[in-house]
């Protein structure tokens, strides 16, 4: 005589994973319900069974874990009215495995190296805990929201620095720059960014957290930060309507003062100003993010302004200071002599910030990406991640250690290489993003280090030739790109909402020679996640993509091998006609592009 009882092969489950039930009959019982609810007590599974009388004893049962994070409830409802229960952990660890296992240690080497990159202040009885600067003992909102980009992934504080720097925020709406280790904060004053990264770094809190309460408090602060931009006179061009700044290289805080005197980082009398684009990009898409803050708290008119705000910025930016190729690195409204470079062919690094903000339209984007080739091509330094190129005389900007190829005058930056992948997996460059990735991969597995800058040789920057002692071997600015690029770029997976609710899913593991990949990614501040098991083999004609997710839509783009066509694209076992889904050419790569109203799916394409 045989007891009920339920059995499961394990206590936690990954998704993707299936789990092994074991259901044993009691006597008496010839039918079976089985319900099974997620981490939420949302009901996804419920399958009714008829007892075998071949096998009388016990039915096993393979499960497809789905839905929310947590305690699932397996509950069975025998026809003789017993019913039991059993329970399973369902989670989600970060990974990204492929049959050739060229990328699979990517994740965990970056993440590695940004766990030394953290830093925690206590401050009036609060904890500040943040990304701190690669070449500093600080916490600047600069390279904390940059970094955002990588830890989002896996850190579990993603609020209290960026609520320091809004509560601590000055009475005209400006931001400081930094917080030091004794709570001391500055604000330097040739910058001309931060107030456009403290609400690209509130809306990155959001889109990990979902928390629009959280939103709601700091939104007239956020506010407050780009209208002080576009009042202030040391911030805001009027007869451009651009934003301004000193005479610096690119986003960096050293001034130029043609070698007569040191930088200082304030703003000097009679000092030069320029624009430049980079602040005016991020700029941009820091009011169109506002503007997606204030319709998620149904403030309508505001986000309306804010989006025209961020368009006529853009529209001002490509008048003065699109180059033809690129844009140029500074704009001079006060006229300055620099000797000894030719500034109309400097490129510089916020071209590459510039391509991922959502501003910068196609045909520019490829401008930009195709001069980076191109320089690659010409360029004898080990890479064309140039902070700037070519770089300025040594002197020029008031600090001993720039010379040229040094730092931000002219040092190869992992940063500019991963913002510049990134955007080459959105503009028809795949194979660039997968080089410009493999080299990146290459130089860390190798040294198992990696640094803000380095010399053009290769050499990196270290404690005797950085322009700070402080420097750190395992530089999360530039990792944290890198990963972006990864994770958005190669791996295709991209947050277009908030916790994964809306999703982009746009695998290129072609480009890299893979056919097979399990991909999971989440975030380490909320239980939210996607993930798909992606398989594709060519020669068999075999297209197969498997998705597991919370998001309330999907939005695919899956990239085609070159010269196929497919011949029909089934999304859950059915057919779609030619009018559910479209392919676009990119810049010679063909996508197909559909819509699923759907977190769960499998996609198949069907080609001769």
């Amino acid at each position: 005589m045989h007891g009920c009882s339920i059995s499961l092969d394990r206590e936690t489950v990954q998704v993707l994973e299936d789990l092994e039930v074991t259901i044993e009959w009691p006597e008496g019982a010839s039918s079976l319900q089985m319900l099974v609810s997620d981490g939420e007590g949302a009901q996804y599974c419920q399958i009714t069974l008829e007892r075998d009388p071949s096998d009388s004893f016990a039915t096993q049962i393979l499960l497809h874990p789905e839905g929310a994070l947590g305690e699932h409830i397996v509950h069975i409802i025998y026809d003789t009215n017993l019913e039991i229960q059993a329970c399973f952990q369902l989670d989600c660890e970060m990974s990204i495995r492929t049959d050739t296992g060229e990328f699979d240690g990517l994740y965990p080497q970056i993440k590695g190296f940004m766990a030394y990159d953290t830093l925690g202040i206590d401050i009036d009885g609060k904890r500040v805990y943040g990304y701190r600067s690669p070449d500093s003992p600080m916490i600047w909102i600069r390279d904390h929201a940059h970094q955002m980009k990588g830890f989002r992934y896996f850190e579990e504080d993603v609020v209290s620095a960026v609520e320091f720097f809004l509560d601590h925020q000055m009475p005209d709406g400006s931001i400081y720059d930094f917080v030091g280790k004794d709570g001391s904060c500055k604000r330097v004053e040739v910058e001309a960014d931060v107030e456009y990264l403290v609400v690209e770094a509130a809306f990155r809190v959001w889109q990990i957290t979902g928390d629009l309460e959280w939103v709601e408090k700091y939104l007239p602060r956020l506010d407050a930060a780009l209208r002080y931009t576009m009042t202030s006179p040391l911030r805001w061009a009027e007869d451009y309507g651009l934003v301004k700044r000193a005479f610096t290289i690119d986003t960096w805080d050293f001034a130029y003062t043609g070698g007569k005197e040191p930088a200082t980082g304030q703003i000097r009398d009679n000092e030069p100003f320029c624009i430049m684009h980079g602040d005016n990009t991020g700029f941009a898409q820091a009011c169109n993010m506002l503007a997606a803050l204030y319709e998620e708290c149904n403030q309508v008119e505001k986000a309306e302004y804010w989006r025209e705000v961020s368009s006529k910025v853009i529209e001002n930016l490509n008048k003065h200071c699109w180059n033809g190729k690129f844009y140029t690195h500074q704009v001079h409204i006060d006229p300055v002599e620099v000797k000894g470079v030719d500034e109309s062919r400097q490129l510089s690094l916020s071209n590459t910030y510039g391509m991922n903000r959502g501003v910068v339209d196609h045909q520019r984007c490829v401008s930009i990406i195709r001069e980076y080739m191109e320089r690659r091509e010409t360029t004898d330094a080990f890479a064309e991640w140039f902070s700037i190129d070519p770089p300025f005389p040594e002197g020029a900007f008031g600090h001993k250690r720039l010379i040229p190829g040094a730092y931000v005058n002219g040092g190869i930056m992992p940063l500019v290489g991963g913002e510049l992948a990134r955007a080459t997996f959105d503009h028809g460059f795949e194979k660039y993003g997968v080089d410009i990735l493999r080299r990146y991969r290459n130089m860390i597995e190798k040294t198992g280090e990696t640094y803000l800058w380095y010399f053009p040789t290769g050499e990196p920057s270290s404690k005797e030739t950085s322009t700070s002692p402080e420097a750190l071997p395992t530089d999360g600015w530039g990792s944290s790109a890198m990963l972006y690029a990864f994770i958005e770029g190669l791996c295709g997976v991209v947050d277009l909402y908030a916790r994964f609710q809306k999703v982009k899913i746009a695998p290129r593991w072609d480009i890299a020679t893979v056919r097979q990949a399990q991909v999971r990614v989440c975030y380490g501040a909320s239980p939210a996640y996607v993930a798909y098991e992606w398989e594709h083999v060519l020669e068999k004609r075999k297209y197969l993509l498997k998705i597991t997710s919370l998001a309330d839509s999907i939005h695919l783009e899956l990239l085609l091998p070159q010269e196929v066509t497919p011949t029909h694209v089934i999304c859950n076992g059915q057919i779609l006609s030619a009018d559910n889904y479209c392919i676009k050419d990119i810049e010679g790569s063909a996508y197909v592009k559909l819509n699923i109203a759907a977190g769960n799916a499998t996609v198949q394409l069907a080609y001769e």
